[in-house]
């Protein structure tokens, strides 16, 4: 028999270790929106900097991605052995400093080379927050992971706004830079409270690795294509308002749309799983998300269209919190290949868009996301299902 509700098993740790617990994690993963979202939000003043043309440029976030990749699987082995309290401290102070380092870079080599540290500790300290989550999330006995990635957004469209400041990039990369390591360092103490949640829970009982591994790639499947759509919005939502004769301050409150409705479903999305069930949620959130977005592309209406990216960006939010949940239990190794095998689609999904619209038209290659949104709803109750 199939049970759809969320299963967790509670363990024996005091409320004042899990309120510590998830306050501290609740930082880490907010810090870590906040520079991802100043790294990103000022690529074009990185690229005018060190006088790179879009290729040149492409390759700096390929070293990025891949450094990524690699803190991810290294990440997963670390956590797989020592528990994710060792990554959390040290790859947050080191991803603050690599930020400063960044904003001095000004060639090729150097800007290559600091973004692979970048992106190895963006990826070690990525499986850190996610690991320790669903650890919290174990002994707090009921759904948590929403809210906690809630934080995230919360830091991203903070970064966000400070990205809009006149600071020179330079000047604010290396003051969020030392203000994050600083506060990591400030907080390594605190990073105990991870060693006091036993690895117990949902995934003390995952399946064995022969039965468990066409499961684990399908929840990778669907995290690639749900972050495939988290790209889209990122880089093509404002290119998408501005082909309706948006003026430049309107198209840009086109991913703060999705941003904040993003946002407000994490807030309400714990709430929601513990009600209804994970495979629900996602369900009707993803075909919230594949109906509102598609109506935003056939209309040539500014406000419509805005609501289709608000749609996307509310309807996907507790997709890939939920997806980690599941691959979380069978441990933290799981965690990682879900959390790799999502990036790919973050990383390649814009460009692949890019390459559909030069074939076709922008709206006609937006319809991808809509499609994929289509996809998690129909494959998310088999992905999700607890036996």
């Amino acid at each position: 028999m199939v049970n759809h509700a969320p299963r967790f098993t509670s363990v024996a740790v005091t409320p004042s270790q899990l309120a510590a617990a998830r306050r501290t994690l609740a930082c880490y993963l907010a810090g870590l929106g906040l520079v991802v979202a100043i790294w990103g939000a000022r690529m074009p003043a990185i690229q005018a900097a060190a006088h790179l043309n879009t290729g040149r440029l492409a390759l700096v976030l390929l070293a990025a991605a891949a450094g990524m990749v690699a803190g991810l699987r290294t990440g997963g082995a670390i956590a797989h052995r020592h528990g994710p309290a060792p990554l959390l401290a040290a790859p947050a102070a080191g991803l603050g400093l690599s930020l400063a380092a960044l904003g001095s870079c000004r060639s090729l080599p150097t800007l290559t080379a600091a973004a692979v540290v970048f992106g190895l500790l963006h990826g070690l300290l990525d499986i850190g927050a996610n690991s320790a989550a669903v650890r919290c999330q174990d002994a707090h006995g009921r759904p948590i992971m929403s809210g906690l990635h809630a934080t995230y957004s919360l830091g991203a469209l903070t970064g966000a706004a400070l990205a809009t400041t006149p600071l020179p990039h330079c000047v604010l990369f290396t003051a969020i830079g030392l203000l994050t390591a600083t506060l990591a360092l400030a907080t390594a103490r605190a990073t105990r409270s991870m060693a006091a949640l036993p690895a117990t829970g949902p995934h003390a009982n995952a399946s064995g690795p022969a039965r468990g591994r066409p499961r684990l790639m399908l929840l990778g499947v669907l995290a690639a294509a749900a972050l495939l759509c988290e790209g889209a919005a990122a880089d093509w939502s404002a290119v998408h308002l501005t082909t309706l004769h948006a003026t430049t301050a309107v198209a840009a409150t086109s991913y703060a749309a999705y941003s904040a409705a993003m946002a407000v479903g994490r807030l309400s999305g714990d709430r929601l799983t513990a009600r209804h069930g994970a495979p629900t949620v996602v369900r009707c959130g993803a075909l919230l998300a594949a109906t509102g977005l598609a109506a935003g592309l056939l209309t040539s209406t500014l406000p419509v269209a805005l609501a289709g990216w608000a749609a996307l960006g509310a309807g996907l939010s507790v997709t890939v919190p939920t997806l980690i949940t599941a691959a979380g239990r069978s441990g933290p190794r799981a965690v990682a290949t879900v959390t790799a095998t999502g990036y790919l689609g973050l990383v390649a999904g814009p460009a692949l868009i890019g390459a559909f619209a030069s074939l076709s038209s922008l709206p006609v290659a937006l319809g991808l996301p809509v499609v994929l949104a289509a996809v998690i709803a129909a494959a998310s109750h088999r992905a999700l299902e607890i036996r």
